[in-house]
């Protein structure tokens, strides 16, 4: 029987990955490239303002980059999370959350797209994450996905290339993907 994966596993790593706990398994990713570098950080400039600064748009969330979700027993650090803010009305005083977010976007890499799409996913419908997005810099889509019940997942929408688009739960507001993607 293989013994379950600890926090000190991933305590143990060397600089430079990332260490997540998936199922019981240590998983260990490089640190992002820099397509996925710059889709994550665009995207989180296009929401953070309106959304949790409130600055031109509705507010209401708390929007973070990386954040380090401890799911009993999972440790998931998804790329982007965020909690509306009547659920999350301050931040925790440790450095995990154990709150589960309302929406999780993951960008996708090729070293990192299969662990993302079967056991991250499951994990966010088992926990009841309402919106994930899978974020794809090489393919230029985003595709949304609402969560339904028991766990499962509706596709909600897919976008390609240079659009602009209204995106569940951050719908209020149009998001430009072009910011998103290397000219």
């Amino acid at each position: 029987m293989k013994r379950r994966a600890t926090y000190a596993d991933i305590e143990a790593l060397p600089e430079g990955v990332n260490g997540e706990i998936l199922n019981g398994e240590l998983i260990v990713s490089p640190r992002p490239a820099p397509l996925h570098a710059q889709a994550s950080s665009k995207l989180m400039g296009s929401l953070g303002g309106p959304f949790d600064d409130g600055n031109g748009g509705p507010g209401g969330w708390r929007i973070l980059f990386e954040p380090e979700l401890h799911l009993h027993g999972d440790v998931v650090i998804p790329d982007l999370a965020g909690w509306r803010r009547e659920r999350m009305p301050r931040l925790p005083k440790k450095a995990c959350f154990e709150l589960p977010p309302d929406w999780v976007c993951e960008v996708l890499s090729p070293s990192t797209a299969a662990v993302d799409r079967a056991e991250k996913m499951s994990i966010y419908g088992r926990e009841g994450v309402a919106h994930l997005w899978f974020v794809d810099p090489v393919l230029q889509t985003l595709e949304v996905f609402r969560r339904l019940e028991k766990g499962t997942w509706e596709v909600v929408a897919n976008h390609r290339g240079a659009v602009q688009v209204r995106a569940e739960p951050f719908d209020a507001l149009e998001l430009d993907l072009t910011r998103l993607w290397e000219p």
